[in-house]
Formats: structure tokens, C-alpha cells, sequence
């Protein structure tokens, strides 16, 4: 039996499933990852990606962290693509438990799925940081400079920056989810971004699987390694 058909096999046997995926099951959409040879990191700005998307920088520079901002990480118009649209019929069939992402785009819910922990916000919710009135994506996307609500507030997406800490109520249901799996799929992510790449160690099923372009650190750790596109490999589910 070839790899596809022991993950059909099971899929089909499970009635817990838990996807945790990362920037690689967004790729397909359309929208860089950050550490691909194309993504974020590969290109040439004034400072590094990860200063300018920290806490730090945004405090200090906020004109031109929402420039970037607006620039490469406002991943708007993008569609779901097979792998969302698989989970989603999953979680609608009984068999999904959850999707714990890192990513922030919005492309699961926009899928049907609704039980989404998003460990690192989403860029459609933002909120002002005085007075909290929430605003869409596309008010950060067309205001100019640093976008200011109604009462002078600053209007901060709500993603998780470097030097800021995960939302404690999401890793709590990410975690109790994990545990709880009967069949963890980790897709799309190096496992090297923690602590999101440390909830792994909290799987206490028998059957995890690992699916990535390249290898991870958590290869030797699981009963199935896949290095195949995640749309070839969901396709076939």
C-alpha cells in the first residue's frame, strides 16, 4: 500500500482528525510563505522581515511597518484551495476535530470550516488599541500611514508579532485538541517556529503524520512522512 492509500485508510478510520498546518497550505493559494526560497525572508528590504514585523518595530517605526505591512503580509483576494476545502468537508462529514494554523489569512474559515485555532491572528480582525472598535482588512489596506479609528486610537491587526505572546485561550483549545486527536496531520510547516512547533510533543495517538516540501525535525517522530504538495496528496483524500 503506497503512503496516499495508508492516509485514505486512515482518515477513513478516524473520527478525531487534528490538522495543524503552516504557511506551505497557503502557498497554493498564491500567497508567499516567509522562509521558501521565494518567500519573505529570500528578499532584499532596508531592515529584516522578522525586525520589521516585530512588537519593537512596530512601536518604533509605525509608518513604515504598516508599509510593509500593506505590502506583503495583506494576503487579500487569494481563494481557498483543495487542502481547505478538503478539511472543511471533513470537519462537515464528523470526521475533523479542528484546524490549529500559523497562518493568518482566513482561507479555512473562508473554506466552512469553523472550528479554527489561529495561533497567529488574522489579518481580518482589526482593532483600534485605545478605545477597540473593530475594523476590516480592507480599511487597513486603503487607509495611508499608520490607519487611526475615529477617536485617534491606532488601528493594530490582530496578528501575533515577534516579542508578542499567543493568545493563552487558542493554545489552550490547540493543545486539549491535539491531545485529544485520534489522527494528528501536520502539513505546510518546518516545525521550527515555536512555540507553535512545540504543540506537537502534546499528540498522544498512535497515528501522526507529517506532510512537508522538506524535511522537518520531527520526521524520526512520525508513523508517516510524506514530501509531496499538499494539493497532489489532498486531491487524492
Amino acid at each position: 500500500m503506497d503512503q496516499i492509500q495508508v492516509l485514505k485508510s486512515w482518515v477513513e478510520e478516524s473520527s478525531r482528525i487534528v490538522f495543524f498546518g503552516g504557511a506551505g497550505v497557503s502557498t497554493e493559494s498564491g500567497i508567499p510563505d516567509f522562509r521558501s526560497v521565494d518567500g519573505l525572508y529570500s528578499q532584499k528590504f532596508e531592515y529584516p522581515p522578522e525586525m520589521i514585523i516585530s512588537h519593537s518595530f512596530y512601536e518604533r517605526r509605525p509608518e513604515y511597518f504598516f508599509r510593509f505591512y500593506r505590502e506583503k503580509m495583506l494576503p487579500l483576494g487569494f481563494e481557498p484551495n483543495i487542502t481547505h476545502r478538503v478539511l472543511a468537508r471533513w470537519e462537515q462529514e464528523g470526521k475533523l476535530a479542528a484546524v490549529v494554523t500559523q497562518n493568518i489569512d482566513g482561507l479555512h474559515q473562508k473554506a466552512g470550516s469553523q472550528r479554527v485555532y489561529e495561533l497567529h491572528g488574522s489579518v481580518l480582525r482589526n482593532f483600534c488599541t485605545r478605545c477597540r472598535k473593530f475594523y476590516p482588512a480592507e480599511f487597513i489596506r486603503d487607509s495611508d500611514g499608520v490607519p487611526k479609528c475615529g477617536c485617534g486610537g491606532t488601528v493594530k491587526p490582530d496578528v501575533v508579532l515577534y516579542e508578542e505572546s499567543l493568545d493563552g485561550e487558542t493554545m489552550e483549545k490547540s493543545i486539549v485538541s491535539i491531545m485529544e486527536a485520534d489522527l494528528l496531520i501536520v502539513a505546510g510547516t518546518s516545525l521550527t517556529v515555536y512555540p507553535a512547533a512545540g504543540l506537537i510533543r502534546y499528540y498522544r495517538g498512535k497515528r501522526l503524520v507529517l506532510i512537508n516540501r522538506d524535511p522537518t525535525p520531527y520526521d524520526g517522530q512520525a508513523d508517516l512522512v510524506i514530501h509531496e504538495s499538499l494539493g497532489d496528496i489532498f486531491s487524492r483524500l
